[in-house]
């Protein structure tokens, strides 16, 4: 096992691109770090680097107490599992395990051990002398990790390994990979798109943008504290609803309006986020996750000065949740980290639903099962003040501290 180092590590292409900008990133010995953020972040980039597939053009890379920026890959002692399975048709999937060994020259017997070692831990044992074409994409998937094992390598390096499979399997093999990463203790860099999946993962998950790292905490931290609003609008499914809001003063304390409606702000609130005192009488942008939304008829106790009544423009229910789609008057936070992230998931910026007027915002709630809203009825939510999430809209930054905006978010 080894840790692995970025040095104020950056990759530049001849046209002047900075792919990956001036990263620094420590990855501890056996923890298993992931890369996330949206297409063109950078994450892959930085794997490749480690993996010794493109050059560093500055900074310094370790793989233990080495510096790896003008070694071969053969000899970093490193093993990678890729988004496509890369097998041999033609070969067994004991033939295929064996194949890095085979190169290695190794003995026939230590061969033998490494691979059938791999093989139980991975279930393959019942496969070993079939050929890929007879598996399914989740086995083929293990063989090629079992590839991997077997070298006995100081770090794992994966890219998007599960992206091929389908929404179930993924479910699963995301679970065995994460409890085999922490049977063998291999420091492992895994890089994602999915944030779903790096957070169900990842010891420590390290969120990117344009090339460079926004923040690396653990997935808690991340989700409950994100350092400014691209973290805060990433981690998250459905994402965190986020609204242009104002910080206006409610019965000696303060409260956020957000159109023609205000949130008074418990002590709670201002005690964990101190910096808001400083924003009274200014905009903010306002985060609400869907799960901090319910139904106020399934509360027993609903003050009213911490609701948000809304027309419910659409109702998805899903078995053991509903998501309450509602209108509000107001709007939604309009930024170019809000419009990286809406072209990220597919759209060209923060769209309107039909039958929505243009001074509306959609936000969606997740109710409990038991309600009984109905679309086109007024729908009174609950929030939880205590988990509202504030961000400055001139520099983006999370405010906490009456002096550091982003301090009490890590980065």
């Amino acid at each position: 096992m080894a840790q692995v180092a970025f040095e104020r590590v950056s990759k530049i292409y001849p046209d002047g691109t900075r792919a990956v900008n001036d990263i620094n990133l420590e990855i501890a010995d056996g923890e298993f770090m992931v890369l996330v953020g949206p297409s063109g972040c950078g994450k892959t980039t930085a794997l490749r680097m480690v993996a010794g597939l493109e050059e560093i053009s500055e900074g310094v890379l370790k793989i233990g107490d080495r510096v790896v920026n003008h070694m071969p890959s053969r000899d970093r002692d490193i093993a990678m599992v890729f988004q496509s399975y890369a097998l041999y048709p033609h070969l067994s999937v004991y033939e295929n395990i064996a194949f890095g060994l085979r190169l290695k020259k190794m003995s026939k017997d230590e061969i033998d051990q490494r691979v059938k070692r791999a093989s139980s831990l991975l279930g393959l044992d019942d496969y070993l002398k079939r050929k890929p074409r007879a598996l399914s994409g989740g086995q083929r998937q293990r063989v090629a990790m079992g590839r991997a094992i077997v070298r006995e390598p100081a770090a794992f390096l994966m890219d998007e390994p599960l992206s091929n499979l389908d929404a179930k399997l993924r479910v699963q093999m995301r679970a065995e990979i994460a409890k085999l990463q922490t049977d063998l203790g291999v420091t492992t860099v895994y890089v994602t798109h999915d944030q779903v999946e790096a957070m169900t993962m990842g010891d420590r998950v390290a969120v990117m943008r344009k090339g460079e790292i926004q923040q690396v905490d653990d997935p808690q931290t991340l989700y409950d504290r994100p350092v400014n609003v691209f973290v805060g609008g990433f981690i998250g499914s459905p994402s965190m609803n986020m609204l242009d809001a104002q910080i206006v003063q409610v019965n000696g304390g303060i409260g956020a309006q957000i159109g023609d409606q205000t949130i008074a702000l418990g002590a709670e609130t201002t005690e964990q986020r101190p910096g808001l005192k400083s924003f009274e009488g200014r905009r903010v942008i306002l985060g609400i996750r869907p799960e901090d939304l319910e139904d106020a008829a399934l509360e027993t106790d609903t003050p009213a000065h911490r609701t948000l009544n809304g027309k419910l423009e659409l109702r998805e229910a899903l078995g053991s949740e509903i998501m309450a789609h509602f209108s509000i008057k107001g709007a939604h936070a309009e930024t170019e980290e809000m419009r990286e992230l809406a072209k990220d998931a597919g759209a060209e910026g923060t769209e309107k639903q039909i039958g929505v007027r243009d001074d509306e915002a959609v936000i969606v709630g997740r109710f409990g099962a038991r309600s009984r809203i109905k679309v086109g009825e007024i729908v009174q939510a609950v929030v939880d003040t205590r988990a509202l999430h504030f961000f400055d809209p001139e520099s983006g930054m999370g405010i906490y501290d009456s002096t550091s905006p982003s301090k009490g978010a890590p980065s």
